[in-house]
């Protein structure tokens, strides 16, 4: 199964359509840190990340984890080894913080771009999370709440996303 981000309007999974947004500067081949643009091409997902003092767990048959307030994800190129991954945070490394104030990342997907072997700076904390207004992101593709809840239901641990 494939969700297809075709524009920055619109993400399709099978026969559903989701409004959409993605990163401000629109999508590219060539990602780098910090340019503002969704990376284009075909890439896996990650586990669900979920807030659950905020939101039930979801029904998915991805793996859920509870995001815990030491939580984050490295968007460090001084720090290769953990550069784009998971970790647990240290005020000396840059970051993106998991459990954050507003809304956002109540629920997130990793989309596993730059990710197995990870190159330092050509981008990091790629995700598929929450939206209230369409406006544009850092990177990350996002949805409304409930269209990411019927997305959860569908996906499975094998998707892929194609990103135009």
């Amino acid at each position: 199964m494939t969700i297809f981000v075709k524009n920055k309007h619109t993400l399709q999974v099978e026969d559903f359509k989701f409004q959409c947004c993605i990163g401000k500067k629109g999508s590219t081949k060539y990602k780098k840190e910090g340019d503002k643009k969704t990376p284009k091409g075909t890439f896996g997902i990650e586990n669900i990340y979920y807030r659950k003092d905020r939101k039930k767990r979801p029904l998915t048959s991805l793996d859920c984890i509870e995001i815990k307030a030491n939580m984050g994800w490295c968007n460090d190129s001084r720090f290769p080894k953990i550069y784009n991954k998971l970790f647990r945070i240290k005020k000396k490394i840059r970051h993106e913080k998991l459990k954050r104030k507003d809304y956002k990342y109540d629920y997130i997907i990793p989309i596993k771009y730059n990710f197995k072997k990870t190159i330092p700076n050509l981008g990091s904390c790629i995700f598929i999370h929450l939206t209230k207004n369409y406006k544009p992101t850092a990177g990350c593709v996002a949805l409304k709440e409930n269209d990411f809840l019927i997305l959860l239901r569908i996906i499975n641990k094998d998707t892929k996303i194609k990103i135009y």
